[in-house]
């Protein structure tokens, strides 16, 4: 017996046969289209589109750079934006305490951030309750519970409330190495949970969350170890002499050696062509933690931003710096250059949209996170290219770091977050006024992994 359905077939629209004899009939094969197709049918497009005029080794002579130490490893893990967060911290603390050597515990931090998304998630599922499933902000919810990827807000947030503590006192698990499978387990255990905290009641729902989190936390305690309360520390100078053992708590551990204020010093600029510029956006759960606040951005044109950069470098100091990494990279050679690949002439084809145009349409944003370093300025003080230390082992790209040009600079650079005092009283006046609040599920809420 067939089923009656309320389906309706659509009368136009669709590719019906006339149309189909059209587009056949558009594609001549040509001598040099058979030799891209069989090209194409044993290789990868990025290496036949790989431009041959710029195979030579870019430049690696810069006139300004930061001083830094190490190379990092997020190995598979999402948690660049961690890794670039604590670089920044680290280059500081090397130079203010003439270390040899330092690297903070990256994994210390992470445990916390995923408990922290985790009742970021719930207390949301809670406040949205009384909305329908089928509502874009709890669809929003559900769709994206948890992920180890973030923002600067999040180093922020963390650090602020946490603390710090050497690598040492919290070395790296298989699964804080190896995220995926973790990942899994916990929005599998969250989205377990929607069901009943949205049929609880209000004076019963804090009482199941907690629960809930105490169930996370041993996920996590069994996936990353047992974060550490207090902890011995040695200090050493560079020369590899003691200069002092004492305990710590993470928190002390942070004041003794850093210090500042990491939400009330640092600025988030932006490069979005797509909204309008010498304004301030907020994004909704735009951060890790539910009792922070949703991270500020100041969206710049290019050139006020670059000068805040190149202040900063000039100063010694490292920047938190997010980019769409994965468009016109040479990994063998560290370079980002959008003349590194010609997809056009590959294709036959053109890709004319401008970097507005692919933010608008999803085609580029923000994907990842690494520490800007280093400029290079001709005689004019312009820049010509840029340094970045990325977290994907000393053996990737040139040393461990990625070199772009000025130009893949503008089109695929997305956000720095700057120090105050680099940052010109204009610009700061901006963040007194009332921020433009956009949804969770703007372009510009993409978490850098």
């Amino acid at each position: 017996m067939m089923l009656a359905t309320n389906l309706t077939a659509q009368t136009s629209g669709g590719i019906d046969q006339k149309m189909l004899n059209e587009i056949r009939q558009g594609y001549t094969s040509t001598a040099s289209q058979k030799a891209v197709r069989n090209a194409l049918a044993s290789n990868s497009i990025a290496v036949l589109a790989t431009n041959a005029e710029n195979l030579a080794m870019i430049d690696t002579h810069f006139t300004h750079r930061v001083k830094t130490v190490g190379i990092t490893d997020q190995l598979s893990s999402g948690r660049c934006w961690l890794f670039t967060g604590l670089n920044v911290l680290r280059a500081k603390m090397i130079d203010k305490h003439d270390l040899a050597s330092f690297e903070f515990s990256q994994n210390y931090n992470s445990f916390y951030d995923l408990l922290e998304k985790s009742n970021l998630f719930l207390q949301a599922v809670i406040d949205t309750r009384d909305l329908p499933l089928e509502d874009r902000k709890v669809d929003w919810l559900l769709k994206n519970p948890i992920g180890d990827g973030g923002q600067f807000t999040g180093v922020s947030n963390l650090v602020m409330k946490y603390g710090v503590v050497p690598k040492e006192a919290m070395p790296e698990t298989f699964q804080s190495n190896n995220t995926a499978q973790m990942r899994m387990i916990l929005g599998w255990k969250l989205r377990e949970f929607v069901l009943a905290l949205r049929a609880a009641k209000p004076a019963q729902a804090a009482k199941l969350k907690t629960e809930q989190l105490t169930e996370i936390y041993r996920i996590l305690v069994e996936c990353l170890g047992v974060p550490p309360t207090e902890f011995e520390w040695t200090r050493y100078d560079k020369q590899g002499k003691k200069v002092s053992t004492k305990r710590y708590t993470p928190k002390s551990f942070y004041d003794e050696f850093l210090g500042e204020d990491l939400e009330q010093n640092y600025v988030m600029l932006m490069n979005d062509p797509s909204r309008e510029y010498y304004q301030v956006y907020e994004i909704e759960y735009d951060r890790h933690v539910y009792d922070g606040e949703n991270w500020l951005y100041v969206n710049l044109p290019i050139e006020r931003l670059k000068e805040i950069a190149i202040a900063s470098i000039k100063a010694n100091t490292a920047m938190y710096f997010s980019c769409d990494v994965g468009k016109f990279i040479d990994r063998k050679r560290g370079v980002l250059d959008i003349s590194n690949m010609d997809y056009a002439s590959l294709f036959d084809t053109t890709f004319p949209m401008d970097k507005k145009q692919r933010i608008q349409t999803f085609a580029s944003g923000s994907s990842h996170a690494m520490t800007l370093i280093a400029v290079d300025l001709d005689d004019s003080g312009k820049p010509t290219k840029w340094m970045v230390e990325n977290s994907w082992g000393a053996a990737s790209g040139w040393k461990g770091n990625l070199i772009m040009t000025d130009e893949w600079f503008d089109e695929y650079m997305f956000r720095v977050v700057a120090e105050k005092q680099f940052v010109p009283d204009d610009i700061l006046s901006l963040l007194k006024g009332k921020a433009t609040l956009l949804p969770p599920w703007d372009p510009m809420f993409a978490p850098e992994e």
